[in-house]
Parts: C-alpha cells; sequence; structure tokens
C-alpha cells in the first residue's frame, strides 16, 4: 500500500493483524497514516545506526519477567508475540499495562521522559539497551536495582573484572541475555 509522498511496505499478516485490532478497527485511514509516519521514524532511526534485536534476543527478555508488552520498536516491526505494544500514548495493538520489554534507543527524547516517570512506580519491566549514551540515560535505574542489558555496561563490566583480575585482555563486544 503506497503513501502519497513514498511507497512503503508492510506484509499482509502485519496489515491485516493491525487492521483488526481494536484500536484501529474503522480507522484505516488512520492507520495507513501511522504507518507512513513509523516508516519514516525508523528509517530515520536506522540511519543513526540504530538497529532492532533479534526475536530470540526479545523472547529472551519476554521470559525474565514474563512480559506482555514491548515498549518502543514500530507498528510493523514489533514482534506479535508480545500481547501489546506501542511508544508513550501510541498503542500499536491492545491493552497498555503489564510487565513490559523496553526498547530504549528506539524511543523519542519525549517517550524516554514519560517512561522514566512512569517505570518509578513500575517493578516489572526490563530495559535493553545498547549504547553507551543509552546506558548513561539509564543509570539511575541501576542503583535501584533494576533490570537493565546493556551491551556497553556488559563489556565495561568485563574489562573491569579483567583489569581486577590482573589480566590485560580485552572484553569482546557481543549481546548476552
Amino acid at each position: 500500500m503506497p503513501g502519497p509522498e513514498r511507497g512503503w511496505t508492510i506484509t499482509s499478516g502485519g496489515w491485516n493483524f493491525l487492521k483488526k485490532q481494536e484500536c484501529w478497527e474503522g480507522h484505516e485511514q488512520e492507520l495507513i497514516t501511522t504507518i507512513r509516519k513509523e516508516t519514516k521514524r525508523i528509517e530515520e532511526l536506522e540511519e543513526a545506526g540504530y538497529r532492532s534485536p533479534t526475536w530470540a534476543v526479545l523472547r529472551a527478555l519476554q521470559q525474565i519477567n514474563s512480559a506482555t508488552r514491548i515498549e518502543g520498536e514500530e507498528a510493523m516491526s514489533a514482534p506479535l508475540f508480545f500481547e501489546s505494544a506501542g511508544r508513550r500514548d501510541l498503542l500499536f495493538w491492545r491493552r497498555k499495562e503489564g510487565p513490559t520489554v523496553v526498547m530504549w534507543e528506539s524511543l523519542a527524547k519525549k517517550e524516554k521522559e514519560s517512561w522514566l516517570e512512569k517505570a518509578i512506580t513500575m517493578h516489572d519491566w526490563v530495559v535493553w539497551c545498547k549504547s553507551k549514551k543509552g546506558a548513561e540515560e539509564i543509570r539511575s535505574f541501576r542503583l535501584s536495582r533494576k533490570e537493565i542489558f546493556s551491551k556497553y555496561d556488559e563489556t565495561k563490566w568485563k574489562e573491569e573484572k579483567n583489569k581486577k583480575n590482573g589480566s590485560k585482555k580485552k572484553a569482546h563486544r557481543g549481546q548476552s541475555v
């Protein structure tokens, strides 16, 4: 379904799934407009270096707190194995509450601020963050013993551990859960 400004593509399964959701039923033009905006948004994120984690990583994160919701990503690629998906006030599908996996780097600044305010009262979430900048933005949660997974933090932790053990070995960068 091409948009008037520029073409975009969505799988028929993704399209049918989204348009049958209660929040989009009877609002097909609004869904088309949202998909167009989401396409532009994800293209800008990817041009800036963002890459979505694999579904295997997302399933592992989901299992930590039996998450039912994903916060972040975009409507066309958020995995359907979550009961609910969205960002801030934009609901992709189903209910908004429940244990959550947060894709930190896919959130806009206002979405991050909104989530940080909400997260203070929540206890059933996991944040996925890979960049040094993102890790610094959410550092306060580490102090309150919340779960945060960051490639940057893990590598830094491994290097500090090696240093304490007298090893000069550099930690390898990789994702783990």
